[in-house]
This record gives structure tokens, C-alpha cells and sequence, in this order.
């Protein structure tokens, strides 16, 4: 059994059996959904895509990639490197970039980014994306740009945006939403906490709410 596991870890890297752990919506008789995840097959078309680029092959393993990316949702680049048993759950709008790397057991939601500075920052060729220790959790949303190192075991809250180094065993957030007043009317909540209220909000309404 112990060899059985040991080999589906190095083909599947534990994937399936982290989805089972991670996902309260698998069970009983929906444990077969699995194979429907869109986090499982961009993971295990990473894996391929991977292989074929450290061999230095040219062009297939982006191809591959984009096509992975037009039916998942997810791009991961050939590049980086990603751990075992790593859970993308729902995966629409993830995005990975060259030189992101992820340790073992990383679970990471919906719209996660692992990207760079920018074009105008980063140097071809050098460590541009962040490096995820083992044990974390990404949020919805959760975006961690440049070669920063999150450590293990800390969870990054949805919509939160990282730019420096995090410590292992930490928890991170994003300011939370509130209420600033009724709509249509013009008095407002006040805020005692030093929050700025963005100009565009005082005479317009937001994206047609």
C-alpha cells in the first residue's frame, strides 16, 4: 500500500486524495466529481508541461499550457515548480507565473495570482514570483507579487495583496468592507479609522450598483 501511495504521489502528486481532504463538497456519492475539477487537470497537465520544459523542449510546453488555460481557467507556466498534493479549488482566474515556486500541501482558491512587478521591474530571466512554503492557504482573490517568500503554514485572506516577505505560521488580511451610508442618501456612516473615501465614490454610483 505504502508503495501504491508513493507512486500515485508521483503521478498525481496527491492531488486527488487532497481534494478529498479539502473539498467538503466531496462526498458520498459526488466523490466521483472529482475527476471534473478544473484545479486537477491544470495540475496534471503542469506536470507534463513541466517535464517537456526543463528538457529544454521549445514551444510545446507553452502551447500545451495555453490550451490547458482555455479549458480550465488556469494558466500555470511550464516553469514553475509546484509541490505535492496541492488543491486548486474552483481555479477560475488563477495565474502562475515563470518562476513561482509552491511547497507540499498548498491550497489555494479562485482567482489567485503569483505574479510579478511588471514588465517595467523585472528582469528577464531572474526570480521574479514568490515562493510558497508548505502548508499555506491563498485566498480568494489573494494576490502575492514578486520574489517574496511566504512561509509555511500561514494563510493569506481573500483579496489580500502581498509585496514583502510573510513569516511562516502567519495569518493575513485585507481591510474588510463596510458600510459607508445608504444609497441614494446623502449621509454617510463615519469612519474613525483613517479609511479614505475614494473621490469617484461621492458623486457616482459604483459600476452601476
Amino acid at each position: 500500500m505504502r508503495r501504491a501511495n508513493e507512486l500515485l504521489d508521483r503521478l498525481l502528486p496527491g492531488s486527488v486524495r487532497a481534494a478529498y481532504r479539502k473539498d467538503p463538497a466531496l462526498r458520498g456519492s459526488h466523490v466521483a466529481e472529482v475527476v471534473l475539477y478544473p484545479g486537477l487537470w491544470a495540475l496534471w497537465s503542469h506536470r507534463l508541461t513541466s517535464r517537456l520544459w526543463r528538457a529544454g523542449l521549445p514551444f510545446l510546453p507553452r502551447l500545451i499550457s495555453q490550451v490547458t488555460r482555455a479549458l480550465t481557467g488556469i494558466e500555470i507556466h511550464p516553469g514553475a515548480r509546484i509541490g505535492s498534493r496541492v488543491f486548486i479549488d474552483h481555479g477560475a482566474g488563477v495565474v502562475i507565473g515563470e518562476t513561482a515556486e509552491i511547497g507540499d500541501d498548498v491550497m489555494m482558491y479562485h482567482g489567485v495570482t503569483l505574479g510579478g512587478h511588471g514588465w517595467w521591474a523585472d528582469r528577464k530571466g531572474s526570480k521574479r514570483h514568490p515562493t510558497i512554503g508548505a502548508n499555506v492557504t491563498l485566498g480568494v482573490g489573494a494576490a502575492v507579487l514578486g520574489p517574496v517568500t511566504i512561509g509555511e503554514n500561514s494563510r493569506i485572506g481573500p483579496y489580500a495583496v502581498v509585496i514583502d516577505d510573510v513569516p511562516p505560521n502567519s495569518i493575513i488580511v485585507s481591510p474588510k468592507g463596510r458600510r459607508l451610508g445608504e444609497r441614494g442618501s446623502s449621509e454617510q456612516t463615519p469612519v474613525d479609522d483613517g479609511f479614505v473615501q475614494p473621490a469617484w465614490l461621492e458623486d457616482h454610483e459604483m459600476g452601476g450598483l
